[in-house]
């Protein structure tokens, strides 16, 4: 294992230039995962054996509701599985509450949050019986999902609940779970591994915390490589633990992972920048994510234009919705960004200081 190549989300986006057949890319391109024809079959096939995993079947109709580029490998994925399945993307829950009723949906493939979200807006803002949709399988993937929202989506919708681990760099299934104090399951062998945060090496039994990864030995071009997903499990126990964390230079959020070197360069460019901090927490349904930017000159504190340049370069970056705030207070000396997880996910971006 330690001869292998051991890569990052970093490592695939700048190998973006020269790779070749379909490109999974992130929305901010933040990395590219190439996959030949046979690449491609084997990330359908195992959508598909996860979603019969979850119990879905010939008579079911599927609606995805996955940002890109999840959202049609599982619709292809489930075309083969169901009678009819359709990505209607992530946005809007009216749109998705009229899709779902439209094409007489079974099945539901979302987001934890966007799952939580639209039981939310069934209640409160549509006054409707969630019961009314008839599904009869929600999947959840895409997300770290806050504890008990397995439990009490499977009671308000009254049907079967699943949760599936996607790869992060294209959204195909490797393992799922039918409860959420359940290990993972994973649909082949040899796919999904433990790995030290502080070296490139399987995880040892005095590792309490350990990174997914990836060992796709069979891919066309990565078949020798060793993928860091950034998700951090809590190891210990039996089987294969779901991740509860994440670690590195990218944070999950809404189900799109944020690149921070990218907020870290645009800022950059931003005279008088001295200092920002990124916000995230989930207080309701939805992960909330603000940026908070300090300058080092109080003339620029209050001035529009530099707010205004602040958030069209962080709209720029990434398809999440993200608030500029302003410091009040002027920080004379540059420092370097920081994150605040109000969620409690992500661990840090260097890996060798998480403990």
């Amino acid at each position: 294992m330690t001869a292998a190549r051991w890569l990052t989300r970093d490592d695939l986006a700048s190998a973006a230039r020269s790779a070749e057949g379909l490109l999974l890319a992130a929305p901010d391109l933040s990395s590219v995962f190439p996959l030949g024809p046979e690449d491609a079959a084997v990330a359908t096939g195992l959508t598909a054996a996860a979603l019969r995993a979850a119990g879905v079947g010939g008579r079911d109709r599927v609606v995805v509701a996955l940002a890109e580029p999840a959202g049609a490998l599982w619709a292809a994925a489930a075309a083969q599985v169901a009678r009819a399945a359709a990505a209607v993307g992530p946005r809007g829950r009216l749109r998705l509450h009229h899709a779902l009723t439209a094409l007489g949906a079974t099945t539901l493939v979302s987001t934890p949050t966007g799952a939580m979200d639209l039981l939310a807006r069934l209640h409160l803002e549509f006054l409707l019986d969630p019961l009314d949709l008839g599904l009869d399988h929600i999947v959840l993937t895409g997300e770290i999902a806050s504890r008990r929202t397995m439990g009490h989506l499977a009671g308000e919708f009254g049907c079967a609940v699943t949760e599936v681990l996607a790869s992060p760099f294209g959204g195909a299934a490797l393992a799922f779970r039918a409860a959420e104090d359940a290990p993972l399951t994973p649909l082949a062998d040899g796919v999904l591994g433990l790995a030290s945060l502080t070296k490139d090496d399987l995880a040892g039994p005095q590792d309490a915390l350990a990174e997914l990864v990836l060992t796709p030995s069979g891919h066309s071009t990565l078949g020798d490589a060793v993928l860091r997903t950034g998700l951090v499990a809590r190891a210990g126990g039996s089987g294969l633990p779901a991740p509860a964390h994440t670690v590195g230079d990218h944070v999950l959020v809404r189900g799109v992972w944020l690149a921070l070197p990218r907020v870290e360069k645009a800022l950059s460019k931003i005279d008088g920048v001295t200092g920002w901090e990124l916000s995230v927490e989930r207080q309701g349904t939805l992960d909330a994510a603000a940026l908070t930017v300090s300058f080092g000159r109080e003339s620029l504190v209050r001035n529009p234009m530099w707010r205004s340049r602040i958030e069209q370069a962080v709209r720029a970056l990434t398809p999440i919705s993200i608030d500029v705030r302003i410091a009040q207070d002027v920080q004379e000396t540059p420092v370097p960004g920081t994150v605040d997880d109000r969620r409690g996910h992500h661990l840090g971006r260097d890996r060798a200081l998480v403990s």
